[in-house]
């Protein structure tokens, strides 16, 4: 795999970091500024609509950018997100310093992912945007529980001063190691825009709301799941993200290498596995062992899930893939906060801190029901197309968007079942 692949995997790990770290620091955040824990969990619920939002706004104020030069705006953005966290007196400052950095995500995940697949071959795709995304999982292996050992010796604050330091190593890795002349810029607002009339990018999107969605609806609160029903001390946090992060990295690699034989197939698995695991942490939760095991087997089914998630979509939106990739980026946290909020809810209606795993369990049985939905209907429109093409050789074929895509042969349909 190409050396600039570990530019974006630098950037993601920052990024990683500071989405993830929240989980292990809610305690201590949630004491310093004297709110309850299912108010401090709107510091996770405000990052992820501050990606639903700067997702898509930021790629199209990018439209005039190269690849690069975006991808180097971002991450400048995300430090002064971070620095703004840090120095945050008051608990609203902080919510807007967690915006600030979250306008940077999606943009930069998106972007990254087209960035990432142009550097390869085409049936390394998968793969290369996994190894992007490795940085992500490998920050909750490292990044997480670092953070939260230094924010039990030196105060949440240090933690978020550490990420903003992680932010200028992945701006500078950024600039030195992705070529420019593999950085294009994006295509017309009005291209990127219509991708969005197919519905099997609707269909895409809300796969990935609802099914990595689930994954945040238990992890939002695990620092507390853990302390207040498994009965591990508070230091024990830091081993248990790690847990949660090698399962992550495991179900990422294995999951971008499949993605590219079977994409379908995959998804319906690791949503599957992710589903089933979710509802047993309801009751594994009050056994250590059986806890550890759990944590680890969520991070390995949920992290399965972004390699044919964010490949589904790009596929999909082969013609103008930059705003879709981005807009599923902010799909993702969409998903993250949808979860995070209902998950206070159930704990604040007195259901308890294993209330949440039902909430994901259950949004990502829905999840695995659209992705039968869209295969269902994506069959029935290659379908038709075959009979379209064996009445009429090579006429043209309208596709679900109601777009022209030329002959048959050339529709994106088929192409998408990798």
């Amino acid at each position: 795999m190409p050396l600039a692949l570990l530019a974006l995997a630098i950037g993601a790990f920052g990024i990683g970091t500071t989405e993830f770290a929240v989980m292990g620091l809610l305690p201590d955040m949630a004491a310093d500024f004297g709110v309850s824990i299912p108010l401090a969990g709107y510091a996770t619920t405000v990052y992820a609509l501050g990606v639903v939002v700067g997702a898509p706004l930021m790629t199209l104020l990018g439209t005039r950018f190269t690849r690069k030069q975006m991808l180097t705006l971002l991450m400048g953005l995300f430090v002064v997100g971070n620095v703004l966290t840090a120095l945050a007196p008051v608990f609203g400052v902080l919510l807007a310093g967690r915006i600030v950095a979250a306008f940077a995500h999606g943009a930069f995940f998106g972007i990254g992912a087209l960035v990432a697949a142009d550097l390869v071959a085409p049936g390394k795709r998968a793969a290369a945007i996994s190894l992007m995304f490795s940085g992500l999982t490998v920050a909750n292996v490292v990044g997480v529980p670092a953070g939260t050992m230094i924010s039990q010796q030196f105060g949440w604050r240090t933690t978020f001063f550490g990420i903003a330091a992680l932010g200028v190593i992945g701006l500078l890795g950024i600039l030195k190691l992705i070529p420019a002349q593999r950085a294009k810029a994006a295509a017309r607002i009005g291209s990127e825009l219509a991708v969005f009339r197919n519905p099997q990018v609707g269909l895409a999107m809300l796969m990935t709301v609802l099914g990595f969605g689930g994954v945040f609806a238990a992890v939002t609160y695990l620092a507390s799941m853990m302390t207040e029903v498994t009965g591990f001390a508070p230091s024990s946090v830091v081993w248990l993200t790690a847990v949660f992060g090698i399962g992550m990295v495991a179900g990422n690699l294995v999951s971008g290498r499949f993605t590219d034989r079977a994409m379908m197939p995959m998804l319906y698995v690791s949503l599957a596995g992710l589903a089933l695991v979710l509802a047993a942490f309801t009751f594994t939760a009050h056994n250590k062992v059986a806890a550890t095991v759990s944590i680890a087997l969520i991070g390995a089914f949920g992290f399965a899930t972004v390699p044919p998630l964010q490949k589904r979509v790009m596929d999909q939106a082969a013609s103008a893939p930059t705003l879709a990739s981005a807009g599923n980026i902010a799909a993702f946290n969409f998903g993250n906060a949808l979860a995070a909020w209902l998950g206070g809810l159930v704990i604040s209606a007195g259901l308890g801190y294993t209330a949440p795993n039902w909430v994901g369990a259950v949004m990502t049985v829905a999840a695995l029901g659209v992705a039968v939905l869209a295969s269902v209907l994506e069959r029935r429109t290659a379908g038709r197309g075959t009979v379209v093409a064996s009445g009429g050789g090579a006429a043209a074929a309208t596709d679900t968007a109601g777009t022209s895509t030329g002959t048959v042969a050339e529709a994106p349909v088929p192409a998408a079942r990798s």
